[in-house]
């Protein structure tokens, strides 16, 4: 493991590397930079992440691009109506000698892109929980680790378009964020198609091994953090449970359901590491509301009256932040 003489100097050394990453990464994907700190945030965190946007966004290629500057194993699985849950985690075959051997699937890699993952049904989507939450798959009673570090990154369209199928809670709680992507601006579309349409080649060049990787990961979950922040994060999230002691007036008026306590942890740990891409060496109030938005808005379901008057789950987060 990756050895800093102090913890400063660790905390410095992330910071500078997100630096680097950044750089790298800005080659190839140009206007999506709190797109990419929410995916690296998550990556420190030991988190996975969902990416969703409509088509032609570029959710692919940037996580392609992030395997790349990360300099870990990449596979992508494309996620169609008639996927098996063994062409995910692989399957047991029977060799020459007529003995049973496991052929590993694609999720044996450190950074698994799930691409489009509501194309395929509940029970394919499903074959990743168990990877996404113990880190191993179980075959025939057998049990696989799974190669460290290892995240899984989805790309999902809108619910609303046809041909998807919505992902059970169980399988959406996995996720740390839900990150939306949004049409690039004016000038970066500008730059996107004058940096596609030429001929000069464009490479990323490796900033971090996966060793660093787990050095980092461990860091972030050393952070110190005041009582104040943790105690914030978890009323934000109590305010989102309607009915509840400790629920906002708005989530009773307007939510069905509210988020769980995974919610509050994942607050604390990407406001740890927002603090520390920022160069602080501790988190507050702000580092928490930062990343409250990616953590909390696939924990809450909306009733019928939000729905029917046009109120967005992002919308009722910020108010009860305010």
């Amino acid at each position: 493991m990756t050895k800093f003489a102090s913890e400063v100097e660790a905390a410095d050394s992330l910071a500078a590397s997100y630096k680097n990453l950044t750089r790298e990464i800005s080659k190839i994907i140009i206007g999506q930079d709190e797109v990419v700190r929410l995916v690296l945030t998550g990556i420190f965190c030991q988190g996975h992440s969902l990416l969703v946007g409509v088509p032609g966004l570029a959710k692919t290629l940037l996580v392609q691009t992030i395997a790349t500057a990360l300099d870990l194993h990449f596979k992508r699985i494309q996620f169609t109506p008639d996927l098996m849950p063994s062409d995910i985690i692989g399957a047991e075959t029977m060799d020459k000698e007529r003995n049973f051997k496991f052929v590993k699937g694609p999720v044996f890699a450190n950074i698994v892109l799930a691409d489009e993952i509501n194309r395929t049904p509940p029970k394919t989507q499903a074959a990743l929980l168990e990877s996404m939450q113990e880190y191993a798959v179980t075959i025939a009673g057998q049990r696989y680790e799974l190669p460290k570090p290892f995240f899984v990154l989805a790309t999902q369209n809108p619910i609303e378009q046809e041909g998807t199928y919505p992902l059970p809670e169980a399988q959406l709680d996995r996720f740390m964020f839900n990150i939306w992507l949004t049409y690039p601006s004016m000038a970066d579309e500008v730059s996107v198609v004058k940096n596609t349409t030429n001929d000069e080649p464009r490479t990323v060049n490796k900033t971090l091994t996966a060793e660093e990787i787990m050095a980092y990961q461990h860091l972030v979950r050393r952070v110190p953090v005041p009582d104040n922040v943790i105690e914030y994060a978890v009323q934000l999230t109590n305010k989102t449970r309607p009915g509840t002691a400790g629920a906002s007036p708005i989530a009773t008026e307007y939510l069905e359901w509210g988020a769980g306590p995974r919610a509050s942890q994942f607050m604390i740990l990407g406001a740890k590491c927002n603090a520390l891409l920022n160069g602080k060496y501790s988190p507050d109030i702000e580092d928490v509301q930062a990343i409250a938005k990616p953590v909390l808005r696939h924990r809450m379901v909306r009733n019928f009256k939000a729905e029917a008057e046009g109120i967005t789950v992002d919308q009722l987060i910020e108010k009860m932040m305010s």
